[in-house]
């Protein structure tokens, strides 16, 4: 399939869809569903108003809606769950693979939660006490318990009938762990290798004894760290003792990145990375009210900064169109380095070990830039209202904030990283009052000792 086609093609399947839907062709509708793929339905969902998206849920084939609800946000998911009955709930989540079952459950309110687990068989309550019992973003939630083991006194030839005898892998099998009789993990056999030797060889001579093992509480972007790293596409999962509990792939790996990406893109505006975009007015903008709130408090207190020079903007007016420059100038010299540091935090590159040299780094930066620009924007104002003494205090006050944003862009995300506090989510917001506060003060506070 043509790559432009293959962009085009949800768009094009959600315009037939809804055409059909607004025509009354629910049959129709149900057939394109059932030869559609569940991440494609789960894609359609997303992009369909609300309306809409409940009479596309009705459509699907309850065969196929447990692998549609894995594909599924959460905000749109909980939208879903809420028109299902708690039997219907448990039936799709029948078949679900470990790592699925519990994101799909743990996103449950607890009183639907109760009433989909005492309508699921003895067997699958199993599965869910157990899917539930690690940690939300470890390296228990993200595994599957679908490993191949082998014993590591055998032939491959013992091997390879054992395997033809189970018939087929579990998806994405590159490896089968070897482990001892209680169960502990001592390495790994690629199918490579299984497949290119003698028959008659042991286990024992031919495993990778120093195939690294994930701890069961490793958080999932550690995890997906190391995939990039050592490019793997699975490993092992054990816990503290070395028992193999279970194995991670990297279809896994890929959904965490790519939330990892959105959550710092979408946190730098105060959105929710799970907010669904064709949720209810009034539900979004509960949503968004909360840091609209918090900017408007940051405003204010720029603006009541602002207001302790109020004699001296009666006196130069002038000050008053020119007061907006240096905290605009601020303001993006900062979130240049705050995006900058989130994403190196995000991806290990910022460690103890290297913030002083990163503060440092931007210290200077802000100082270069900050000549530079003060420069500039002093020669302008000088020329265009033919006084030096302004363009000088403008070029001091320029300087002084971008400074200023390169030190705070740097060091706000390690501060609130110590404090447990999301650097995506808050760290534009703090960030904005610094160079608010700074620009305002060293312009207009200047202005008054120099100029008035």
């Amino acid at each position: 399939m043509p790559e432009a086609f293959e962009q085009d093609y949800p768009l094009q399947q959600l315009k037939q869809v809804t055409k059909s839907l607004n025509n009354g062709q629910f049959v129709q509708v149900r057939r394109m569903l059932a030869k559609t793929a569940p991440c494609d339905t789960a894609l359609l969902l997303e992009s369909s108003p609300h309306k809409i998206r409940t009479l596309l849920w009705q459509l699907v084939d309850p065969d196929v809606q447990g692998d549609v609800l894995e594909e599924l946000s959460e905000d749109v998911r909980l939208g879903i769950i809420a028109q299902m009955e708690p039997e219907h709930i448990a039936a799709a989540t029948e078949d679900m693979s470990h790592d699925d079952l519990g994101e799909v459950l743990r996103s449950l309110p607890d009183t639907v939660y109760q009433d989909v687990v005492s309508a699921m068989d003895s067997q699958d309550r199993e599965r869910a006490t157990q899917a539930l019992s690690y940690q939300e973003r470890s390296a228990g939630a993200l595994m599957n318990t679908d490993t191949v083991t082998i014993r590591p006194d055998v032939t491959i030839d013992v091997v390879l009938r054992y395997l033809r005898l189970r018939g087929e892998l579990p998806e994405g099998t590159d490896d089968l762990y070897v482990v001892d009789k209680h169960n502990c993990f001592l390495g790994a056999m690629s199918l490579t290798t299984l497949l290119t030797n003698s028959p008659d060889k042991i286990i024992r001579e031919l495993m990778d004894e120093d195939c690294e093992s994930i701890p069961i509480s490793m958080d999932e972007s550690e995890v997906a760290q190391l995939f990039e790293r050592h490019n793997w596409i699975s490993a092992p999962v054990v816990d503290d003792n070395d028992h193999l509990l279970g194995r991670i792939t990297i279809d896994d790996i890929v959904d965490v990145i790519r939330e990892d990406a959105e959550h710092s893109l979408l946190s730098l505006a105060g959105l929710d990375d799970e907010e669904d975009t064709f949720a209810p007015v009034l539900k979004s903008s509960k949503k968004r009210s909360v840091w609209l709130g918090v900017n408007l408090l940051t405003a204010l207190l720029a603006a009541i900064v602002a207001s302790f020079f109020e004699n001296t903007l009666a006196i130069l007016p002038i000050l008053a169109v020119l007061n907006g420059i240096v905290p605009s100038m601020g303001g993006v010299a900062g979130s240049q380095t705050l995006t900058l540091v989130i994403r190196g935090i995000a991806v290990g590159h910022i460690n103890q070990t290297n913030q002083r040299f990163l503060l440092m780094k931007e210290l200077a930066i802000g100082a270069i830039n900050g000549m530079v620009w003060s420069i500039l924007i002093a020669g302008v104002v000088a020329i265009w209202q033919w006084d030096f003494k302004l363009g000088g205090v403008l070029a001091f006050a320029m300087f002084m904030n971008l400074v200023a944003a390169g030190i705070a862009g740097a060091s706000i995300p390690l501060i609130l990283k110590k404090m447990k506090i999301d650097p995506a989510l808050a760290g534009s917001v703090v960030l904005t009052t610094v160079t608010d506060i700074v620009g305002i003060f060293a312009f207009l506070g200047t202005a008054t000792w120099l100029l008035v």
